[in-house]
């Protein structure tokens, strides 16, 4: 896993931490969407239970976890000096703590106050401008209307997806 371009990669070890974690919501995605109800009683197939798509990205989230977690025991995860190197930066902080605010304000806020198309448009625009924002201002422009377009095409995208292929009714 690497922090960016002009940085060194971060250690093996703060691989296996994020698979470990990554693990964990996969299964517990898994067990809650194992859960729900299916619906056969409605005279519905068991391809139409709620939790087979969030049981779906469960299960990818929990494989590529254990891939992840493998290749970092075997780039050293486990050695004993692997828990001296790497550190995070305030940088690193500062970047996660955005990417989780963006989220909470996406799911806690905008989506069911907004229409789903333009709460997905403002939230990729945001996060796209977010961490493109340190490029430089010569690039700036550029990147915010790239940043736009993204994000209307995703809500569009997505909402169509979800609504006309997947016969989801959106917030």
């Amino acid at each position: 896993m690497s922090t960016g371009s002009d940085q060194a990669p971060l250690p093996p070890r703060v691989d296996l931490y994020v698979a470990a974690v990554l693990l964990a919501l996969g299964l517990g995605v898994m067990a809650l969407a194992w859960r729900m109800p299916t619906f056969v009683e409605q005279s519905g197939t068991g391809l139409t239970a709620p939790g087979i798509v969030p049981g779906f990205h469960g299960t990818v989230v929990a494989v590529l976890a254990v891939l992840l977690g493998l290749r970092a025991i075997r780039q050293g995860a486990l050695k004993a000096d692997a828990a001296r190197a790497g550190t995070w930066s305030g940088e690193d902080a500062r970047q996660l703590g955005t990417a989780a605010g963006l989220g909470v304000l996406y799911a806690g806020v905008m989506v069911g106050t907004l229409p789903f198309w333009l709460a997905t448009a403002l939230f990729v625009f945001g996060f796209t401008a977010a961490f493109e924002w340190s490029l430089g201002p010569e690039r700036r422009m550029r990147r915010l209307a790239e940043a736009a377009v993204l994000g209307l095409a995703t809500g569009g995208i997505v909402t169509l997806v979800f609504e006309r292929i997947f016969l989801v009714r959106l917030p």
